[in-house]
């Protein structure tokens, strides 16, 4: 898969498209130096966000912070942005190098989301306010001056970034008042979820009050610490009447929610502490019926592929 881009890449940068790629070197430390070499030499601009050795580039070592985010724009026009990496677990009967179980055979179950118009060109403005604020070589060309004008969509997006230098994550403030203020349903869907005792209390409080609370989460994961510390809070949960489930047949990666049919958000972010407060992410939310409307049945094919955790079971 990953060949296959790079041919993808020598081929439009060929044709005369600039190409900059922003690759996190943590996330990509398997991914050997000759690839990166490869694309440089056919014109493409790299830029590893906080590389691990300080002589990488002075100045910049943050091993903490990682880019999280998952971005794809295309002449400021088009833009996909959500939870799926350039990694080929996403293809179907593939397995992870850490996980050769049944689970893994079905590949990654993940969601990403497609912008157009003024979206698309504010996840353009982020890609190139990383590349300026990492000091990336290579000089990305200016935006139109003239701002686009585009006929309103029908319903309407926020874009949601988060950064360890903010004083607050906005993505879990966005979360955590949209749960407190739901009337009808919370439906989560979360790779990694161990969030603390404030979401967890917000979840709780929702369902006793007759909100309708379920959450699709994983039944295994390529990082078990996680997944463990999220069923530490199975039981408070069970208890106040959130429905648990855990996906079967896939590793879960996407972190989606649809919030009373109406807001719906598609990100990076995951409710850990990682995500929360040490790497750049972000979320695009919708707020909508016909977008809750296809989120909604997306989430009810989770749960049918699901396997949901009763009280009395969980206990024993």
């Amino acid at each position: 898969l990953a060949q296959r881009l790079a041919a993808l890449l020598e081929k439009k940068r060929a044709a005369g498209v600039e190409v900059f790629m922003i690759y996190d070197d943590i996330g990509s430390y398997d991914t050997r130096a000759a690839y990166f070499d490869r694309l440089r030499t056919a014109g493409v601009a790299i830029c590893a966000f906080n590389p691990i050795s300080p002589l990488k580039r002075p100045g910049y070592w943050a091993i903490n912070h990682r880019d999280h985010r998952k971005i794809v724009v295309v002449d400021r026009k088009v833009a996909f942005t959500g939870g799926i990496n350039i990694s080929s677990v996403y293809s179907l009967g593939s397995t992870s190098r850490t996980l050769k179980s049944a689970e893994a055979e079905r590949g990654w179950r993940d969601t990403q989301i497609e912008l157009r118009g003024q979206a698309a060109e504010e996840l353009d403005d982020l890609v190139r306010e990383t590349w300026r604020e990492q000091g990336c070589e290579g000089r990305l060309p200016p935006p139109p001056l003239a701002p686009k004008t585009y006929p309103p969509g029908r319903e309407v997006v926020q874009l949601i970034p988060s950064s360890p230098n903010d004083s607050f994550n906005r993505i879990y403030a966005m979360l955590l008042t949209a749960i407190d203020t739901a009337r009808h349903s919370v439906h989560l869907t979360m790779a990694y979820f161990a969030p603390g005792e404030e979401m967890i209390h917000t979840l709780a409080d929702a369902a006793r009050r007759g909100v309708d609370v379920q959450l699709v989460l994983p039944s295994v994961s390529d990082f078990r610490p996680v997944m463990y510390a999220g069923r530490s809070y199975y039981e408070s949960l069970l208890q106040a009447g959130v429905r648990i489930y855990e996906l079967k047949g896939a590793i879960l990666h996407a972190k989606t929610a649809v919030i009373d049919g109406v807001l719906s958000t598609v990100g990076s972010s995951n409710l850990d502490w990682r995500s929360l407060t040490a790497n750049n992410e972000v979320n695009a939310v919708v707020y909508g019926e016909a977008f809750g409307a296809s989120m909604q049945r997306m989430f009810e094919r989770d749960v049918a592929a699901s396997s949901e955790i009763h009280l009395n079971a969980w206990r024993q």
